[in-house]
């Protein structure tokens, strides 16, 4: 079918929106250039794409599953996609947040927005998955578009703490939290642009890792801004999520954000060690914030405590510009998460994969469905727009800019340490109440984000791990590391998770 030129009032509008009039002779010209123009648009239009061979055509998209089987709410689809005979995965049962394609198994970001939606390809750490022999069981449940911390606002309801139902999961990769607590799923995918592996993970007491920036390719997976998107695994172990790493991990030359190259190494290989001459480095700024929890703060430090009982160096530092990072997200997040909406969550300007399919249903179904998008995408689309109109770029300018610093902050103590800790979230999992004003939903959604952010911004590698519980609820330590060193969370996670941490 033949592309639909525009009409005189269309580019009259179009012009208007970009600033600027079109003179009556402008208009009449422009008009006789359109039919030129739009055959050789309908010829690019009609050239066929190769279409991706499909290694693993055993695929059953599946459905809803019943709330028995599903008590925490924590899955949107189960599906079953078998993978290759063997593998390091052999066997085991993954669970995809689902906002990362799975060819032929419908994907809903969490929202009912995309209802309808299939994509046509795997992403990349799919393919990897199922090359290695893991079978995909589930698409789990996340936050609306993935804009939120708390696990409150999917279209399919919140997913509920596996601790204490009353309580919610945390965000935005909740089902990939809650999810583990399922004996027919091994271990999850989750995705993190300012703490979404990380509080799920702290909140519902599993492992989750942040790698750096890149290292996990984020082809087929649906972001906010490439550059701080962040695909990684969860587990119930650090021995699960050191696996998983090692499956996902590496080069794809589909992925832009792979510009530099990426260090991969054998992350299994760091499990079984001691925390003798490990050296942490506990950032002041990093508790006792305006939202901390006494508890979790105590919880925390009673786990680095033990660590430097156990072998490890523990040395209390000071980052001042840590509690800044929250400037440097935001302005990041709203101008940076708007331009993506603006462009169908697919983008411009960059060599890679582009998911064609997606940006033409995102663009089709947010015309048809727009009022159903969360409050969370409506707020930072308006105040990326209206930064964008009225600022022209500047703020989201200097926060990039502004990036370099924040990691040299961090590298600076990085330099003599093997890794930095703290609370992974200020309190314990947010107590779950439904018909929140948007107000409050939005609030409540992103008041968890101060420690786990900044690394979003950075691009460091990041772990939550379980240190312990207060009030039956979980609470996450939160290590990092130098860029590229998944090894060192490794080693220390292991460690002190083997000396039975966390499994109050």
């Amino acid at each position: 079918m033949a592309l639909r030129q525009p009409t005189a009032d269309d580019l009259q509008r179009l012009a208007a929106a970009s600033h600027f009039r079109l003179s009556p002779e402008e208009l009449i010209d422009f008009q006789a250039l359109m039919p030129a123009m739009f055959e050789t648009l309908d010829a690019l239009d009609g050239m066929p794409l190769a279409a991706r061979p499909q290694k693993y055509p055993d695929r059953v998209p599946g459905g809803r599953p019943t709330p028995e089987s599903d008590p925490f709410n924590a899955i949107i689809r189960r599906c079953s996609v078998k993978g290759a005979s063997a593998g390091k995965l052999a066997g085991k049962r993954v669970g995809i947040k689902d906002n990362i394609s799975v060819a032929g198994v419908p994907m809903t970001c969490g929202s009912s927005v995309m209802e309808g939606y299939v994509p046509a390809a795997d992403a990349t750490l799919v393919t990897r998955i199922l090359d290695a022999g893991g079978n995909i069981v589930a698409k789990l449940n996340l936050d609306n578009f993935a804009f939120a911390g708390a696990g409150d606002t999917s279209s399919f309801g919140p997913t509920r703490n596996p601790h204490n139902p009353d309580f919610l999961a945390g965000g935005s990769s909740g089902g990939s939290g809650a999810a583990l607590y399922y004996d027919d799923i091994d271990v999850t995918v989750g995705g993190d642009q300012g703490g979404s592996i990380r509080i799920p993970s702290s909140w519902c007491g599993v492992v989750g890792l942040k790698p750096t920036h890149s290292l996990v390719p984020y082809t087929g997976c649906i972001g906010i801004d490439p550059t701080f998107d962040h695909a990684g695994p969860m587990g119930r172990t650090v021995a699960d999520v050191a696996l998983l790493l090692e499956v996902i991990a590496g080069p794809d030359p589909d992925d832009p954000r792979q510009h530099a190259g990426v260090k991969v190494q054998p992350y299994t290989q760091a499990l079984g060690k001691d925390l003798k001459g490990a050296r942490i480095a506990m950032v002041h700024e990093g508790f006792g914030g305006p939202l901390a929890e006494p508890d979790v703060d105590a919880t925390v430090q009673r786990a680095l405590a033990s660590m430097r009982k156990r072998g490890a160096q523990v040395e209390e530092v000071s980052i001042p510009m840590h509690r800044e990072g929250d400037r440097v997200a935001w302005g990041l997040m709203a101008e940076g998460a708007a331009a993506l909406f603006w462009a169908h969550g697919v983008g411009y300007h960059f060599k890679g994969a582009y998911d064609g399919g997606f940006g033409e249903a995102f663009g089709r179904f947010c015309e048809e469905r727009g009022d159903q998008l969360p409050p969370t995408v409506k707020l930072v689309s308006l105040v990326g727009g209206y930064l964008n109109s009225h600022y022209h770029g500047r703020l989201y300018a200097k926060a990039q800019h502004l990036r370099a610093s924040l990691r040299a902050a961090y590298d600076t103590v990085l330099a003599n340490f093997d890794a930095i800790a703290m609370p992974t979230t200020p309190m314990k999992a947010h107590r779950y109440r439904p018909n929140l004003r948007p107000g409050e939903l939005i609030t409540h959604g992103w008041n968890m984000l101060g420690n786990t952010a900044p690394f979003n911004m950075t691009g460091h590698p990041s772990m939550s791990v379980p240190c312990g519980k207060s009030d039956g609820l979980p609470v996450g330590l939160m290590l990092t590391a130098k860029h590229f060193d998944e090894m060192a969370l490794i080693r220390i996670a292991d460690a002190f998770e083997r000396d039975g941490h966390g499994k109050e």
